[in-house]
C-alpha cells in the first residue's frame, strides 16, 4: 500500500460467533471440561472475574489431546460471506484484523480449513488473540495483548490492540457479536453488532448496525464505501469547479 493509499478505514473482526459458525472455546468446554467450567463462566458474566482468569481457570479444566482438539475444531465452519466481506475490503485498500478473546490455535486451525481464498486476503492483516498449547491431555494458556492495559481482566484488551494498529486514525469498523465485545464498540467509529452485543449496544444507546451474517456487513460497508467515494469526489469537483 502506498502514502497515496493510506486506509481510510480499518476493519476489525471478533472471530468467535462473528467469523466462525460455532464459539470454539465453549464447543471446547462443552467436549472435554470438567462440569466446573460453568461457575466461572457465571462469574464472568456476572462481572465478577475478568475473561482473563475465567478462560485461564476453565482451560485448567480440560482433557483432551490434540487430535481430540483438531477434530473438534475441524467440523467449525466459518460464515459463508467471510470471503465476499474480505474481498470488498481488500478492493478499498481496507486492512482487516482479528481481534479475539479466543485463542490463536483454533482460530488458525478453523481458518485453515475454510476457502482457500481466505487465507491470502487475511495474510496482511494481524490476529490478536489469546495464546493456547496443548502439552498431552493439558492445555496451558497465555495472554499477550495486552497485560498492563486491560484493566477489566480481558483476555484481549481489544481497545487497545485497535489503537496500536491504528496509526494513522483511520475510520475503526468493528464487527462482534458477544459480551467479550463491549469495549471494542467504545473504540470504534462503525459497530456491527448482533446476539449478546446488539443487546448491550442498545442496553446502553451505543450506536451500531445490527447484522445477522457477514453478507449483511459486506451490503452496508459496499453502500457506505460509495457514498463515502460520492462524497469526495463532489467535494473535489466543487473545489475545482
Amino acid at each position: 500500500m502506498t502514502n497515496s493509499q493510506e486506509p481510510k478505514a480499518i476493519l476489525f473482526l471478533d472471530f468467535d460467533g462473528t467469523i466462525s459458525s460455532r464459539d470454539a472455546v465453549d464447543a471446547i468446554l462443552e467436549a472435554y471440561a470438567d462440569p466446573a467450567w460453568l461457575a466461572f463462566e457465571a462469574e464472568w458474566r456476572a462481572g465478577l472475574i475478568g475473561s482473563r482468569d475465567c478462560l485461564r481457570a476453565q482451560m485448567e479444566l480440560v482433557r483432551a489431546t490434540r487430535t481430540q482438539i483438531d477434530a473438534l475444531l475441524d467440523e467449525i465452519g466459518v460464515d459463508e460471506d467471510l470471503l465476499a466481506l474480505l474481498e470488498l475490503s481488500a478492493a478499498h485498500y481496507i486492512p482487516t484484523h482479528i481481534v479475539s478473546d479466543g485463542f490463536d490455535y483454533c482460530i488458525r486451525r478453523i481458518l485453515a480449513t475454510a476457502n482457500k481464498r481466505i487465507a491470502p486476503l487475511l495474510r496482511s492483516g494481524r490476529v490478536c488473540a489469546a495464546h493456547l498449547e496443548g502439552r498431552g491431555h493439558l492445555w496451558s494458556t497465555e495472554f499477550p495483548f495486552f497485560h498492563q492495559t486491560c484493566g477489566h481482566g480481558c483476555a484481549t484488551c481489544k481497545p487497545a490492540v485497535m489503537r496500536l494498529l491504528n496509526k494513522t486514525n483511520a475510520q475503526a469498523i468493528f464487527v462482534g457479536d458477544g459480551l467479550s465485545d463491549r469495549y471494542a464498540v467504545e473504540s470504534a467509529d462503525l459497530v456491527f453488532a448482533k446476539n449478546g452485543l446488539s443487546s448491550y449496544c442498545t442496553e446502553h444507546s451505543i450506536a451500531h448496525t445490527p447484522y445477522e451474517n457477514l453478507g449483511d456487513v459486506a451490503a452496508y460497508l459496499h453502500d457506505w464505501l460509495t457514498a463515502r467515494r460520492f462524497l469526495r469526489e463532489e467535494t473535489l469537483f466543487r473545489v475545482s469547479a
